[in-house]
């Protein structure tokens, strides 16, 4: 089973689960990812203090294919989340594991889940400001 984990969820992410979805016995290395809100944006006016996170219905299967596609042709397994809500600075709104039995593989995945998330997951955000002004992004995380 190449994609152990893909979900969409309002739940805290805990990388420690995602690292555990992927743990095998042939697997030596693994990389994660953890994508977190930040108190900046260029683009903002004022400090960022949330971004608002919002999927479509499919979401989620969108996800799973996008780790499948990632470790296509690889020995790679994905753990991987995004989250939907309100979420606070330093709050993880994207969590990735990846294991693989070598270190280069499991990065090239990993990075190319995150990359693909951002082009293709249909999730948008509501950046708000500290002034109280919204500006939506674009699709992805």
């Amino acid at each position: 089973m190449t994609v152990r984990l893909a979900r969409i969820t309002e739940q805290a992410l805990s990388l420690d689960e995602h690292i555990a979805a992927v743990d095998s016995r042939t697997a030596g290395a693994v990389t994660t990812f953890v994508g977190r809100v930040r108190d900046h944006d260029p683009d903002a006016s004022d400090a960022v203090v949330a971004l608002e996170y919002t999927s479509h219905p499919d979401a989620e299967p969108t996800l799973h294919r996008i780790a499948e596609a990632a470790a296509e042709g690889t020995d790679a397994v994905v753990a991987v989340s995004h989250r939907v809500g309100r979420l606070g600075v330093g709050e993880a709104a994207v969590a990735i594991a990846v294991a693989s039995s070598h270190r280069d593989e499991a990065f090239t995945v990993c990075r190319e889940v995150i990359e693909a998330i951002k082009r293709e997951l249909p999730v948008w955000k509501r950046q708000v400001e500290a002034d109280g002004t919204t500006a939506w992004k674009g699709i992805g995380g």
